[in-house]
């Protein structure tokens, strides 16, 4: 994953990602105002493979599923943040939104070219040339980020487990 960093600072909330007046809309519709407490042409200008960067408690307020999906709708590649509020980061996931953790997330200079390693843990600025390190994403929540959030991993697991039942059962 690599894109442009969108840098954000700390305690940016669910209301912001996902303003609570649009929230009745479509996702295009809330998407449209993501962010733009903070960064009003953000929703206008973001680009598929683009990383948001953030401080700590990334995520905080309402258990909101729709801060994250407004973020995959507009094509972010992940989210890298000092600390992220449990439920933000749990719905990210569920999502299929990768969400790393990176003690160093404040030295990641916006509009830098950036390239996120999820599974090894580090984000990589292209553009200087520096190395963050990050925590890892487990490999069981890799899973269910790769087969495109949690309901997409639960169909596959099942469908596989059918697979593999009827092949038993087969003479």
């Amino acid at each position: 994953m690599s894109g442009r960093a969108w840098v954000f600072g700390d305690d940016v909330d669910t209301d912001a990602i996902a303003p609570g007046a649009w929230m009745k809309g479509s996702i295009e519709a809330l998407a449209a105002h993501c962010l733009e407490i903070h960064a009003p042409d953000f929703a206008r200008t973001v680009k598929p493979g683009d990383v948001l960067i953030a401080g700590r408690n990334f995520g905080a307020g309402s258990s909101r599923e729709q801060a994250p999906q407004a973020l995959k709708h507009l094509g972010i590649a992940a989210v890298i943040a000092e600390s992220f509020a449990g439920l933000f980061y749990r719905n990210a996931i569920n999502l299929g939104l990768p969400v790393l953790v990176c003690a160093q997330a404040r030295r990641i200079d916006a509009g830098a070219r950036v390239r996120v390693n999820a599974e090894g843990g580090s984000v990589h600025d292209e553009s200087s040339g520096k190395r963050f390190e990050c925590e890892p994403i487990p490999p069981h929540l890799m899973c269910i980020i790769e087969d495109g959030g949690l309901l997409n991993h639960l169909e596959r697991r099942l469908a596989r487990e059918a697979a593999a039942n009827e092949h038993k059962e087969s003479p």
